[in-house]
């Protein structure tokens, strides 16, 4: 119930907060002539969509295990993610085109008034605070696709960073420079959305754990009573769950059901002291002599 409510607050703020500040910035580009600001201003409506996303996404996933999916739905949050990515490789590639059809077109370029870097300022702030305030709940709950979504947050407050500057530049007397913001912030989002996408791929191609991770295991699994060796350990992650596949070594003149104690003592404890791990597959072999 708590994970549920912070999920539900987690979205309110996205959405409540992006639509707020879309709005703004659309007003203040318009009114102050300035189409860096219009960029960030998609910038931040692209926003609410991928926290819907995101939530959709967080939500399929927590989805307990049934007949047609005995694994579980984690994967789902790594579809999330994958989407949030293109959304965002999407409004790059489309602010990079508007800003570079203003360079190359003929049409004068307007000089931006006050308003805009009124607007960058405060979308600067906001989209920081929501950053961390996304980031705080999605590293408590180990979501991949809030992860991308407090990114998101951030890539959107470093584009208004880039507005600011060109606005500022472009209104001293350099008007070229509102477009080039455009450009800036066309990279930086381009970025994000590239290791977004990358992230949620290798979650959903079963990559392992991690090389630390599985060190970790190793010792862990070592010191474990009846354990004489570990012959193989292979992780791999299912969505931001781990899987593991595990080969230990006993006493071969031990009973059946000594090893299969074992065998359950470093399950159980394995999953009790690493949270992430969703199951691991255990099988016994005899040790040498």
């Amino acid at each position: 119930m708590e994970e549920k409510l912070i999920i539900k607050r987690m979205s309110y703020v996205g959405i409540l907060g992006n639509v707020f500040l879309a709005a703004f910035k659309l007003f203040a580009g318009i009114l102050g002539r300035s189409g860096a600001m219009i960029s960030d201003a998609v910038h931040s409506l692209s926003d609410v969509f991928a926290t819907f996303v995101a939530y959709l996404g967080v939500r399929l996933s927590r989805q307990p295990e049934d007949e047609e999916h005995p694994y579980g739905h984690e994967r789902l949050e790594c579809v999330a993610s994958l989407i949030l990515g293109l959304i965002l490789a999407g409004t790059g590639f489309g602010i990079g085109y508007t800003g570079i059809h203003k360079l190359v077109s003929k049409e004068e370029l307007e000089i931006p008034t006050i308003l805009p870097l009124i607007a960058a300022i405060v979308s600067i702030v906001s989209k920081e605070a929501m950053f961390w305030y996304t980031m705080y709940y999605a590293k408590k709950m180990d979501s991949s696709a809030f992860k991308a979504d407090a990114w998101h947050h951030r890539s959107d407050a470093i584009s208004s960073v880039g507005a600011f500057i060109g606005i500022a530049l472009a209104k001293i007397g350099f008007p070229f420079m509102d477009p080039v913001a455009s450009l800036i912030i066309c990279l930086f989002i381009l970025k994000v959305a590239f290791d977004i996408s990358k992230n949620a791929l290798d979650e959903m191609i079963d990559s392992s754990g991690g090389e630390e991770l599985e060190q970790n295991i190793r010792n862990f699994v070592s010191i474990q009573p009846g354990v004489v060796n570990i012959d193989l350990l292979h992780t791999r992650k299912f969505g931001n769950r781990i899987y593991i596949d595990l080969e230990i070594a006993a006493d071969r003149n031990i009973s059946l059901i000594e090893a299969h104690e074992i065998a359950e003592n470093v399950h159980s404890k394995v999953e009790q002291e690493f949270p992430n791990v969703k199951h691991v597959m255990i099988h016994v072999n005899p040790a040498n002599e």
